[in-house]
Formats: structure tokens, C-alpha cells, sequence
């Protein structure tokens, strides 16, 4: 059975494919504590070591995707369920350059997108993402681009509330162009905005960064969420 959303008067099939983009994440060490704070309630974050979490700061060119063209910036907690099950994201924050994909995000996965502004500037060797909300500096991230790996799809899980209630929806991704760097070479800015400071509660910062990853060539589905 096909299923469709009515998205600001057109018509999204699932699944929702993302045929081209460029996808870069930095994950940082952080206090599982203060991640536990921005995690809603029945959900428990990932403990990657004793009093440790992961947090991860996705950023992703989408250039053909059945959404649109648009740029993303995310905020990513690793969590699972509460009383068990399969390990996934939870995203807080989810800043998007574009109405319809934030329209879309909001209504059929329950994704805390919204409208804003975000500049990226890329060399043949970095890449600057620098995210403004309400006139203020939220994140500005520089961080290594390219790489020659493939990356077979694998399939993931990312948890979202629709009015309230837990979701899971299931996603795969993969691409080519990929590569990762362990530590180092990431410069960060945090800003005076709420959100900067949410993720200074973290401790966010070059010193904390385990890894960064780069896929010059991304692609993505995305399927329809399942009430849990």
C-alpha cells in the first residue's frame, strides 16, 4: 500500500529518497549526564564509557532529494528506548534552509526542523558551516572534506515524538567520497544563542571531538515512522 502526506498543497510518496549530497557529522566525547538532559523522557542516552556519551553534529547538502535542494544542520543524541530496543538517534534541534522540507519534516516524522540561516564554504580539502538563528550565532565548524571510501548503506534508527508520542522510523544510508578523520582538525564556535549554549552545557569543543567523517557523494531513504 502506497502511503502519501499532503505537504503545503503537494503530494510526498514514501519512502522519501535522497538521491545526491554531501554529508559531514563530528561526533564529540561528552558528560552522559548533560546529554541526559536534553533526552526526552523514555528514551535512555547511549553510555559510550563510564559517565560517557556520544553527541554528533550533523551537516548535509541535500542537492537531489525528493524534499528538495536544501542545507541541514543537526544535533544528535545516540539513544535507545527505554526497557530496550534498538539503538538510534534522537535529534534536539534540526535547523533547515527550506520551508517545504521543514514543513515535511515536522508533519510526517516528527523531525524539530525549522527555518534558518546557514552559510557553508567549501575548499578542496575543508568545509565551514556557520548556523545564525534569530540574528545570532548558534555554531561555526570547519572541519576536513574528502576522502576516496565507499560506504556501503546501512540501515539505521531515528527516534522522534509525533504529538507526543515515541516514533521510530527506519533509514538507510550509504555513498561514496568518504572518509574519516580521528581527532583533531575541527574548529569550532559556539555563539550567544540559546541553542550555542545548550551545546556549551555539553562541553562541546575541538578538544572534545573523537572523529569527523565526510561522504562527497550521499545518498538516503527514509521510510514512514511506526509508533512504538
Amino acid at each position: 500500500m502506497t502511503v502519501t502526506h499532503d505537504i503545503l498543497g503537494e503530494t510526498v510518496t514514501m519512502p522519501v529518497d535522497v538521491r545526491d549530497g554531501s554529508n559531514a557529522t563530528v561526533i564529540f566525547d561528552v558528560d552522559l549526564d548533560a546529554a541526559r538532559a536534553l533526552a526526552p523522557a523514555g528514551f535512555e542516552v547511549i553510555e559510550s564509557a563510564p559517565g560517557r556519551a556520544q553527541f554528533a553534529l550533523a551537516l548535509i547538502d541535500y542537492k537531489d532529494n525528493d524534499l528538495g535542494a536544501y542545507l541541514e544542520v543537526g544535533t544528535i543524541l545516540f539513544v535507545r528506548p527505554e526497557g530496550g530496543g534498538e539503538d538510534g538517534t534522537f535529534i534536539t534541534h534540526l535547523p533547515v534552509t527550506e520551508e517545504f522540507t521543514c514543513a515535511a519534516g515536522n508533519q510526517i516524522w516528527g523531525f524539530p526542523k525549522s527555518v534558518e540561516q546557514i552559510e557553508v564554504t567549501n575548499t578542496d580539502t575543508t568545509t565551514r558551516w556557520v548556523l545564525t538563528m534569530d540574528g545570532e550565532l548558534v555554531v561555526d565548524v570547519t572541519l576536513p572534506r574528502g576522502g576516496e571510501d565507499e560506504m556501503p548503506p546501512m540501515a539505521l534508527a531515528a527516534y522522534t515524538l509525533i504529538d507526543g508520542r515515541p516514533h521510530v522510523t527506519a533509514f538507510t544510508q550509504g555513498g561514496s567520497g568518504s572518509g574519516v578523520h580521528i581527532g583533531g582538525e575541527v574548529s569550532l564556535t559556539l555563539g550567544s544563542h540559546p541553542i550555542a549554549k545548550e551545546l556549551a552545557s555539553l562541553g562541546l569543543s575541538p578538544e572534545t571531538v573523537v572523529l569527523s567523517t565526510w561522504t562527497e557523494r550521499m545518498q538516503a531513504r527514509f521510510e514512514e515512522p511506526s509508533a512504538l
